[in-house]
Order: C-alpha cells, then structure tokens, then sequence
C-alpha cells in the first residue's frame, strides 16, 4: 500500500507557524503496517509559502489571510505541483490534517479566522479525491 501523507503529521516543521502537528498514532501506524509505504508532502510549501507565514484559510476557491490578500498565484503553483505528484504516483490512501486550508477533509476553516468549521475541503484533498484516492484524516485513525 502507497500511502500520500501531510508530512507536519510526521514532525516535519512546516506548519504556518513554523511548528508541526505530529501524530504518534499516525506514526505508529505508518511503523507497524508492513507492506505500506508512504511519500511525505506539504501543499503549502509547495505552493512556495514561506515557512513561518501569515494563516491562511481557504475560501470559495480562493486562499486569503486575515488581512483579506488573496494568494491566487501560490494556490495555482501549488495544485499544479500536487497535481505532479498524484500523476507519477499510485496512491491507495491519502492522510491529511484535519481542518487544514490544504489538507482538511470534510470540515475547514471558514475565512473568519476565529476557528469556525463549515463543509468543505482544502484544496490538495480537492485535487486527491478528484484522482479516485481515497483520503482520511489523522482523527479517523
């Protein structure tokens, strides 16, 4: 099994903040299934976002930060670099941060900045569902 994972669940630093959203669980289950193999990725530093940056959410297609600038371009580079990944690549499953403007599933921030959730998905789980990949989250280990 070829697993596609958000590489701040590992424990790599690349979260807006600078910091990572490590998943013991995750890893553990990465450790202890033996016929899987897993490729680490971050839509936001491949969309060319600086580490740390300014939040962002995503938003009606858009990505925008709470002073309301759109990022447009960085979104664009970014689909196209998923988009290179998913087609050189056979993925089975996808785990993705929760929540997260690129890689939530099923509930994302909703453009406000004070942590409200609407429907919706971040735009590397747009582009990975749209392959036939399926994908769950770190909270539906």
């Amino acid at each position: 099994m070829k697993v596609l994972v958000s590489a701040c669940l590992l424990g790599i630093n690349c979260k807006y903040n600078g910091g990572n959203n490590k998943s013991d669980k995750l890893i553990t289950f990465l450790n202890e299934s033996t016929d899987c193999t897993f490729f680490k990725f971050c839509p936001e530093c491949l969309a060319g976002f600086p580490i740390p940056h300014n939040p962002i959410e995503y938003v009606n297609g858009k990505l925008i930060d709470k002073d309301g600038n759109i990022y447009n371009k960085q979104l664009e580079k970014g689909q196209c670099e998923i988009s290179k990944i998913l087609d050189n690549n056979h993925f089975d499953l996808a785990i993705t941060k929760a929540k997260s403007p690129s890689c939530g599933k099923g509930k994302i921030y909703d453009g406000s900045f004070t942590k409200t959730l609407v429907d919706g998905d971040g735009f590397a789980v747009e582009l990975i569902k749209a392959k036939g990949i399926k994908v769950i989250t770190e909270d539906e280990l």
